[in-house]
């Protein structure tokens, strides 16, 4: 019976060590390959950064030995970090960075993207389980870098290797096909001391797991399938989700005071404590089908709203006004579609774009008391979007594609003096202006993006420049596009910005 009695304790102890450990957006952490000191994973919830301790003497040959944070993964994904060492370290050859790897076996098959104490950034693989990882001289890598930003795609057998410094955009460090790579894998944070004596430490932030849809993927027909609220301090690029969500909601405002965030979902709007909480819907009585356009006047009193009326030209988006605390909303534009962008800091006009007759969309601004609406730019065949005043009321900002991409423009408010501000090869869109009249946020699509379009589920960047231009510099790099920014988001100090990025399936 004794012995029946501890076979049952063991039993249970060794089911109890084999039970995962979730930690943040991870479901385990574990040493891989027995390193002589134990490493641990932590996770902070209020920063949502990790810190990673960790041994071993290396990864390469034929087996490993590390501290492993990892969940398990099904097909395409994108993993984006921002990465640091904690002290001066032991050895130059240390290594942190993403790993994907068929099991934890210390020889087992994976492929890392790894940044090392001495700076030197580098992919590298064994591509079969047991096999010796190849020499770093048959590579192509780049010199010592010191990158922040590391970030590995995975689509189909291919892996991809990106990274940057802060304020870049990321470029490819490398790439390998793995014919033989399984469909699940698991992927997370590592840390290798290249020290069997020695445990290093290291920080890792702004964490994301993204899974993407097919290049040609209609949300609008096929649904939309996740996405998160992040609030960002721009100065320091550290972000934090604060809700999440399977469905579709976009566009977070920065209400006054800056404690909480609007946003829109299923057709209504909906506030929120800025470090998370229960939503709490707010009262638009009739306008039940409001998008993603829709926003606070400069003296924290009124709410525009674009809400679909049914039988019109474009869908029969039309811009209303309301009290930012809710009530019966007073109709604006009479012309679709319409879509509020902006509004002056007198708090009398609203900006916003239309498309007349069916034909391209322009800039117009009415007075909320009523009158004419009055175009301010006129076009024939080109595209402009996101009008919003500066709070000195000197210009309104918007994106055109005059120049044949979609870049920053501005005007005078009575739509004379237009000038470009910005001149590359991405496709920039709505451009927003900081309270304290300094600074412009703004969304980067890719090259390949028709010039017209801002799509979801895309890989996008937050870029930040002064108001008057000059080179503008990367924020935040997100799977996102509609709904992640269209609308002003700056909190009330100019310190933070709210948006949505999407989590894909």
């Amino acid at each position: 019976m004794k012995s029946f009695f501890f076979l049952l304790c063991s039993l249970l102890a060794n089911a109890m060590l084999a039970q995962e450990r979730p930690i943040g957006i991870f479901q385990d952490y574990a040493d891989v390959g027995s390193p002589k000191f134990a490493g641990a994973t932590q996770f902070n919830d209020d920063t949502q950064t990790y810190t990673l301790k960790g041994a071993g003497y290396n990864i390469w040959f034929a087996r490993d030995e590390f501290q492993y944070a990892y969940k398990k993964l099904k097909g395409d994904f994108i993993l984006t970090a921002d990465f640091e060492f904690v002290g001066a370290g032991t050895d130059p050859h240390r290594k942190i960075g993403w790993m994907i790897r068929e099991s934890k076996d210390d020889n087992a098959a994976h492929v890392t993207a790894t940044a090392h104490g001495d700076g030197l950034t580098v992919l590298q693989w064994r591509m079969l389980k047991g096999a010796f990882m190849r020499d770093p001289e048959d590579e192509i890598f780049p010199t010592k870098k010191n990158y922040q930003i590391i970030q590995v795609e995975r689509v189909g057998k291919k892996i991809i290797m990106r990274a940057a410094h802060r304020g870049e955009p990321l470029q490819v460090i490398g790439s390998v096909t793995l014919d033989h790579l399984k469909d699940e894998l698991l992927a997370g944070l590592f840390i290798c001391s290249h020290n069997p004596d020695v445990v290093e430490e290291a920080r890792v932030w702004n964490v994301r797991i993204d899974q993407p849809v097919a290049e040609n993927y209609n949300p609008y027909k096929e649904g939309f399938i996740g996405c998160r609220l992040e609030v960002m301090n721009v100065w320091d690029g550290k972000r934090k989700v604060i809700r999440e969500s399977t469905g579709r909601f976009e566009a977070p405002n920065w209400m006054p005071v800056g404690q909480k965030l609007l946003f829109n979902e299923g057709g209504s709007l909906y506030k929120i404590p800025v470090n998370g909480g229960t939503p709490e819907k707010l009262n638009t009585d009739f306008a039940n089908r409001n998008n993603n356009d829709h926003g606070i006047s400069f003296d924290g009193k009124m709410l525009a709203i674009s809400h679909h009326r049914d039988g019109l030209p474009g869908g029969g988006s039309t811009v209303y006004v309301l009290p930012l605390e809710g009530g019966t909303p007073k109709q604006i534009t009479d012309k679709t579609p319409s879509y509020w962008h902006g509004w002056s800091p007198n708090g009398k006009d609203v900006v916003y774009v239309g498309q007349r007759d069916g034909k391209v969309y322009d800039i117009y601004k009415k007075s909320i008391g009523g009158g004419e609406e009055i175009q301010l730019t006129q076009n024939k065949d080109t595209h402009v979007d996101g009008p919003e005043y500066s709070p000195d009321g000197k210009y309104i900002y918007y994106n055109g594609n005059q120049s044949g991409t979609m870049q920053l423009w501005r005007m005078k408010p009575d739509g004379t003096a237009k000038e470009q501000l910005t001149f590359d090869e991405y496709n920039n869109w709505f451009p927003h202006i900081s309270p304290d009249g300094k600074w412009i946020v703004f969304i980067s699509f890719p090259p390949d993006i028709n010039v017209n379009d801002h799509p979801s589920y895309k890989r996008v960047m937050l870029r930040l420049m002064g108001v008057n231009g000059g080179a503008p510099r990367v924020i935040a790099y997100l799977y996102g596009g509609q709904g992640s920014i269209n609308v002003p988001s700056w909190s009330p100090d100019s310190k933070y910005i709210a948006f949505v990025s999407n989590s894909g399936k």
